[in-house]
């Protein structure tokens, strides 16, 4: 077997789920929303079943989704590109797949910043990348020049932005020194830009590939699952330079090769109508998170800032709970029965371990459940 894989344990999730289905627990530790489906592009993908041709679309997506996700980043972040820059996927960690089969050679270094999504690492590792992991540090989980002046030498960087699971959003800064990072080191950065339409208090997306010197140098991914909030369609895109998606295309028809296209069509409708959608949801998260976040710091829990995503983060030791977090999770599902996730499960080494992650794209009954639950403490 291969090794890579064969050493994977159970993920954090899985096990976490797991432990809420047995002790009966508010599960707060997976990240779908609740009641959150638009019926119109529901309804899209249904007539779209019926009403057109079931059979292999086009390898690199159906030309108005391309077309219609090229527009929608031309109007929402200013962006050029054009249909033919555009590849659908399978979701956005197929998209991820892609990209680093396609870009990481054996034996380069790429950089990665912790904690992160646990897809990276293992698929790195497949591609016979090193990785070069540049941990962040909470509260404000910030990307500093020492940082990545030590991760020099790498070929591809991976960034996420907004940042699950810090739920954080990257500077003008920030990006300036990522920017300054692939032009000195002539690194690609593979951008996974999935909550770019989950950011609250009136912040928008300013895409890495926006910045002087990237244009040439980003593959951009994003995720109709979170801009629709559909996660289970897992429909999928590349955004690249020719000289790029040219390859990235390659890589993509070995994975899934395509995507339904009733669902296709659905996303192409979906980015065509009136973006104020996109508003009235992030509102509606905003409003959990902010209920949550609340009842948290009522029961003299420490919340850390959520600026984006469905997820918000409580310090440990500064709510006064002398416990690492995967033992309190461990606890918190067992004793109270509330399923969170353990930060530390981001990390591959040197672990923060005193940050719990809560998704709050759930129902207020769900959340005031969870509240009532978590007034007990270790």
């Amino acid at each position: 077997m291969n090794p890579v894989y064969a050493a994977l344990g159970t993920t954090i999730f899985e096990h976490m789920s797991g432990l809420a289905r047995q002790f009966g627990a508010v599960n707060l530790g997976q990240g779908f929303p609740d009641g959150a489906e638009p019926g119109d592009v529901l309804e899209a993908a249904a007539r779209a079943l019926t009403e057109h041709p079931n059979q292999y679309p086009p390898m690199a997506g159906l030309p108005e989704l391309r077309a219609a996700v090229a527009a929608h980043y031309a109007a929402t972040q200013g962006l050029d590109l054009t249909a033919d820059e555009v590849i659908v996927t399978s979701g956005a960690t197929e998209a991820l797949a892609a990209a680093i089969f396609a870009l990481v050679t054996p034996g380069d270094a790429v950089a990665m910043f912790q904690p992160l999504y646990d897809a990276y690492l293992p698929l790195v590792r497949r591609a016979g990348g090193v990785p070069r992991l540049i941990g962040l540090q909470p509260p404000d989980w910030r990307i500093t020049a020492e940082a990545l002046a030590a991760a020099d030498g790498a070929r591809l960087i991976i960034v996420n932005d907004p940042l699950n699971p810090t739920a954080t959003v990257m500077s003008a800064e920030e990006r300036r020194l990522i920017a300054e990072f692939c032009a000195r080191n002539d690194a690609i950065a593979i951008c996974d830009d999935v909550w770019e339409q989950v950011m609250f208090d009136g912040r928008t997306h300013h895409p890495l590939m926006a910045e002087p010197g990237m244009r040439a140098r980003c593959v951009k991914i994003g995720s109709a699952g979170k801009m629709f909030s559909l996660t289970g369609w897992k429909v999928g895109w590349l955004c690249a330079a020719p000289a790029l998606s040219s390859v990235l295309a390659k890589a993509h028809q070995f994975l899934t090769f395509t995507t339904p296209p009733n669902l296709q069509r659905a996303v192409a409708y979906g980015l065509g109508t009136d973006r104020t959608r996109f508003a009235a949801m992030t509102a509606s998260f905003q409003r959990s998170r902010d209920r949550l976040a609340s009842g948290l710091s009522a029961l003299g829990y420490a919340v850390l800032p959520s600026q984006a995503t469905y997820f918000l983060s409580i310090d440990l030791a500064a709510s006064g709970i002398a416990m690492p977090d995967h033992a309190y999770c461990d606890w918190l599902v067992r004793e109270a029965g509330v399923a969170t996730i353990p930060v530390s499960a981001f990390y591959a080494e040197a672990p923060v371990t005193s940050i719990v992650r809560l998704c709050f794209a759930k129902a207020d009954a769900t959340l005031d459940a969870a509240l009532e639950r978590m007034q007990r403490r270790p």
